[in-house]
């Protein structure tokens, strides 16, 4: 579990983030520039969170993320070092993302003993971008048609950060 000023970010529970996590990725506008097409069915969010709960401890850690006592999506490691990251269009443009993501790297750096930190973003995910950015992340390089979305391919654009420029920034 991570505290920060305005945010809990903790494991997830499979029943009781349901709704909220549901209602997160059937929107179009939440899951423009993810790696899947919104869900259609419950059925495929409970996948989701399933998957998300049964990530083993030595291959990733992945939280809920929770602002004023409800859940507004989440943010961690899928799988080291990749940090993966998806909000509620409602809180976006409040400093939310820039909060969960640097407490999750800040714990990937001094928990896990991360050398590095990576992030694969859509190209046109200006917002997402911006973001890594402000967190000291680097672009390494862009590859095309790296992600089959429904029937549209997507290109990423891969982003690094390392302990020692993280170290720098926070010092």
């Amino acid at each position: 579990m991570i505290q920060t000023p305005r945010l809990l970010l903790r494991p997830v529970r499979e029943t009781g983030d349901f709704a909220a996590m549901h209602a997160i990725l059937s929107q179009a506008k939440a899951m423009a520039y993810w790696s899947t097409p919104p869900h259609d069915t419950e059925e495929q969010t409970r996948e989701w969170l399933a998957n998300m709960a049964q990530i083993a401890p030595a291959t990733g850690e992945d939280f809920i993320v929770e602002f004023e006592g409800r859940v507004i999506g989440k943010a961690g490691f899928y799988r080291f070092p990749d940090v993966g990251y998806l909000f509620d269009p409602a809180v976006w443009g409040q400093g939310i993302g820039r909060e969960a993501v640097g407490a999750v790297i800040a714990r990937g750096f001094a928990v896990h003993r991360l050398p590095r930190v990576t992030a694969d973003v859509d190209p046109r995910n200006k917002g997402s971008m911006r973001l890594l950015e402000r967190l000291g992340f680097t672009e390494t390089h862009r590859q095309t048609r790296t992600w089959l979305v429904g029937d549209l391919w997507c290109d990423s654009v891969y982003y690094e950060l390392t302990r020692e420029q993280w170290d720098q920034r926070t010092a």
